[in-house]
């Protein structure tokens, strides 16, 4: 097998713009986090609170195992940032119905409750997995 670097780097400029697509697209899902939920993630996290950690992070990774089966799967760029918003708002969604289970999350969150933060970040990775699955068409 002959190995050439010009095409082993050939994908390089697909690879950076599907990179460059996931980035914006999991920035614009923090932030749209961030807007939804009632407590500031990034803010309890820099005063040490473990249950805001785990609650953003359990999210934050529900979002990006869609987006990574997007990026598997997609036909082009096109198609991977449609299926990245989709991944987006059933993330949002799923936020939205795990909240109805805990009463009070937020404030549970913002008192450093473990077990809300446990049980909202699980539940985001749970809806995660199911949503990454369902992207394997």
């Amino acid at each position: 097998m002959d190995f050439s670097v010009a095409a082993s780097i050939g994908g390089l400029p697909d690879f950076l713009m599907y990179l460059g697509a996931a980035l914006i697209l999991t920035v614009i899902y923090a932030v749209l986090y961030g807007v939804v939920t009632a407590h500031n993630e990034l803010k309890l996290i820099r005063e040490n609170n473990v249950a805001a950690a785990v609650a953003f992070g359990g999210s934050l990774l529900g979002f990006v195992l869609p987006l990574s089966s997007a990026i598997q799967n997609s036909v082009s760029l096109g198609d991977c940032v449609i299926w990245g918003v989709i991944a987006l708002v059933v993330q949002v969604l799923a936020y939205l119905l795990l909240r109805l289970c805990v009463d009070g999350l937020s404030r549970r969150i913002e008192e450093g409750q473990i077990a809300a933060g446990v049980w909202l970040g699980a539940g985001s990775l749970a809806a995660g997995m199911i949503n990454a699955a369902c992207m394997t068409y």
